[in-house]
């Protein structure tokens, strides 16, 4: 199902599309699209490839389902305002795991990478799910933070990464922070 192209020797393409951040900003993008809309299959395959997967992609009505419900329970991940909440959510998730920690290459068509799902070729949402739940799960390790949040502006539902220093983030972009500071600003300015 998912077919990497072959990689000659390690560099960039490796971090586009194996790196713990480039699985986890795929993990953001499935789950808005998964739980702020009802995405059609054909969205979901355009957020996969542009997220790395080679075609063909397909996805069926049957598997986005799948997915959204693997996307709701991810959620809770970005829900957890502090670590303590995020960990055992994603030691749940974890628990799912069809198979055990392994890497594969996909047969020597690309790096060496850690999957957790049952096979190379597991349906979407088994991939999905465990994948974004071993990508959350080392960046949460590596910083002993959660790993995002949901945005605060009322408008928006929106997952987002939190994965760089300072203070925590509240939004999950510039636009929304910028018109939440609009909002206030009208509000307490008439």
């Amino acid at each position: 199902m998912r077919y990497i192209a072959a990689m000659p020797s390690p560099g960039r393409e490796w971090s586009t599309r194996h790196s713990v951040q480039a699985m986890a900003h795929r993990t953001v993008a499935l789950v808005n699209a998964l739980t702020t809309g009802d995405p059609a299959p054909a969205e979901i395959a355009r957020i996969l490839r542009e997220h790395g997967e080679a075609d063909p992609v397909t996805v069926t009505d049957a598997e986005v389902r799948e997915m959204r419900a693997a996307a709701r329970t991810l959620r809770e991940v970005f829900e957890a305002a502090h670590v303590d909440r995020a960990a055992p959510a994603l030691n749940a998730l974890l628990r799912q795991a069809p198979g055990p920690l392994r890497l594969t290459s996909h047969d020597g068509t690309g790096p060496w990478h850690p999957h957790l799902d049952g096979h190379d070729d597991a349906p979407w949402p088994e991939w999905f799910l465990t994948s974004s739940a071993l990508a959350l799960t080392i960046l949460l390790w590596d910083t002993q933070r959660p790993p995002g949040g949901v945005c605060a502006s009322s408008t928006c539902q929106n997952v987002f990464l939190a994965t760089g220093g300072g203070p925590p983030r509240r939004y999950c972009s510039r636009r929304c922070a910028t018109r939440e500071r609009v909002a206030t600003h009208r509000r307490t300015h008439p």
